[in-house]
């Protein structure tokens, strides 16, 4: 679900619903902010940079993709510098912003969610990734929202499978 606000803000929030995890299982695996690349589709990299102030996390996510009519073999990437803002761990939740980036995002704060599906956690859970952000040059909101609302439906089967297949151990 996308709004667009008066002060020219997006607004946007998408659910994604895992069948057998429970959210104690799936948590830390977003709760490390700097391994993002093991479970978001099409982030290639992600981790902690160094920073001035030792009780900041920054990190670094990139994407690379190779344009169908590059006869070079060279590969366009895509990247982002993202600060850690809150992880309120009983919760299950983190927030982080983009700080800089090549791909015209100018100001974006998104908090992530893990919670357990109906309150009751033998149900499966639910990972809600939801975001505030100015307007992004030759996107629409609507655009946007589609490719934030198909990465986390990527992310949840990422993390299931490798929850169901136990190459995660917790």
């Amino acid at each position: 679900m996308a709004t667009q606000q008066l002060e020219s803000k997006w607004e946007g929030k998408s659910i994604a619903n895992l069948k057998h995890p429970k959210a104690e299982q799936v948590w830390p695996l977003l709760e490390d902010f700097c391994n993002f690349h093991h479970w978001l589709p099409n982030i290639d990299a992600c981790h902690q940079m160094n920073s001035d102030n030792k009780d900041e996390i920054i990190r670094y996510c990139a994407s690379s993709t190779k344009p169908p009519s590059s006869s070079d073999g060279g590969a366009i990437v895509k990247w982002c510098h993202e600060k850690l803002l809150t992880v309120d761990k009983i919760e299950r939740c983190l927030s982080y912003e983009v700080l800089d980036n090549n791909i015209g995002i100018k100001s974006y704060v998104s908090t992530l969610k893990v919670l357990a599906s109906d309150g009751n956690d033998e149900n499966g859970c639910q990972i809600e990734w939801s975001f505030v952000a100015d307007p992004i040059d030759g996107l629409t909101l609507e655009l946007f929202s589609g490719y934030v609302d198909s990465s986390l439906q990527g992310m949840a089967e990422n993390i299931e499978n490798a929850l169901e297949s136990s190459k995660v151990i917790l």
